[in-house]
Formats: structure tokens, sequence, C-alpha cells
């Protein structure tokens, strides 16, 4: 269940809010420009579909988005827990790090946890089947997949090289919990 938890960025043990009301997420991640909103395939996404038969599930909702954003690449990005290089995958972006264009995800299937550190505080939002985030750049923060990553994702981009991630050096993500799916909490 997507979930957003609210810590103060110096007390990673005790949030000061959270919810798994898809609602409530959104409208507490607007205020800091974070786009959240759940998407449903107009036809079934099967395991082993192919990425244009991903595509053609939501496109209705991916031309939107590309209208308003005026995206120019849209791909699909699988990963399974049988991956071999999922262990350097996962340490890509666990540090903060931040983008020069917005970080647009849908998960259509399986799950991430997106934590960005934003004015102090820590917004910590579990991402799964059905959600899209909208991180907008320049906004500092880290992603995990998990120790067995499973997911399917649609990204959007603007620019060949705005999914670079620029590093902050702080240990910020270190203090914070790593996404353990399943787990309680």
């Amino acid at each position: 269940m997507s979930r957003l938890r609210i810590f103060n960025n110096a007390d990673p043990a005790n949030p000061l809010a959270s919810t798994e009301d898809v609602r409530v997420i959104a409208d507490w991640l607007k205020p800091i420009g974070v786009r959240f909103e759940q998407w449903q395939a107009s036809q079934p996404v099967t395991a082993g579909a192919t990425p244009e038969e991903v595509m053609a599930a939501y496109r209705t909702d991916i031309d939107r988005l590309v209208a308003e954003n005026g995206f120019k690449t849209v791909d699909v990005v699988s990963i399974a827990p049988d991956n071999p290089n999922k262990e350097a995958m996962r340490a890509k972006f666990l540090d903060e790090h931040f983008h020069k264009e917005d970080e647009v995800r849908f998960f259509v299937d399986g799950s991430g946890l997106f934590t960005l550190h934003v004015a102090g505080k820590v917004y910590e939002i579990r991402c799964e089947a059905g959600d899209l985030i909208g991180v907008p750049d320049g906004t500092t923060h880290w992603f995990d997949m998990g120790p067995e990553p499973r997911f399917i994702a649609i990204r959007f981009f603007t620019e060949p090289d705005g999914w670079v991630g620029h590093f902050t050096g702080t240990d910020i993500a270190r203090r914070f919990p790593r996404y353990e799916p399943g787990a309680a909490g």
C-alpha cells in the first residue's frame, strides 16, 4: 500500500505524520511541488508484457503528461530480484542527490521508496503499482528499490542527461531507514 511518512530531518526514528490515504498523500506533497497521482490501465498488463504493451495500457495518461510537461522521451524500465546487477543498481541512487529536470516515474508493477529532503523535513514516499510521482528538479532526494528489487516503471525525460544524479555528499540518506518491502512500520 502506498504510504507517506514525514520526519524532522534530525529524527529518523519518529515520524511527525503518516498516511496511506492516496488523496492525503497528494495533498501533503503538493505544497513542496511534488506531483502524486494514481493511474488505471485501459487494458490488462500481464507478466512479460513488452514496453509497447505497457505504454499502450497507459497511453491516455502518458499523452496528457507529455503534453503538460513537454517530455521528449518516455520509456519502460524493469528490474527483477534475479538481476545479477541488482546490488549496483540499488546503490546507484541511495545517497542524497538531485537532478536538473523533474524526475517523473509511474509504477506499473512492484514498488520503491522515494525519500525527499525539503526545508528541514524528510518525506518518505512508498510508491506501489498504480502510483505516479513527480519530483521537481533540484529537489534533494534518494531512491531505494530494496534488497530484492521488483518493479516495472514508466519514466519521463526532457533531456537525455536529465536523469543524471548530482550528489550532495551528505550522509542523511544513511541515517534514515532503507526500503524493506513487506516490513512493518
